[in-house]
């Protein structure tokens, strides 16, 4: 796994995830706003990795989406269908 060290811990140095969660839930509304727009950053920067065919369809479907923006399931609705039990 990417974001694992060999030690167990988290890339950032962290055991578990919560006590990442704990230091985010400390920061300020500011700092928050900081490190959400770092963390974009970083994807930004990882989607210049994609291929040719994943562009082409994370390009489809936003032209889908522009084309027809109410056409949409809500996270609620898809959330529940993950954790439905068959």
């Amino acid at each position: 796994m990417q974001g694992a060290c060999r030690n167990g811990e988290t890339a950032l140095g962290y055991r578990r995830m919560s006590d990442l969660r704990e230091q985010i839930n400390s920061l300020s509304a500011a700092e928050k706003a900081e490190l959400l727009d770092t963390v974009w950053e970083s994807l930004e920067a990882d989607a210049a990795s994609l291929t040719d065919a994943q562009r082409a369809e994370l390009d489809y479907r936003i032209t889908r989406h522009e084309q027809n923006p109410s056409d949409v399931i809500s996270w609620e609705q898809v959330r529940a269908g993950l954790f439905k039990k068959p």
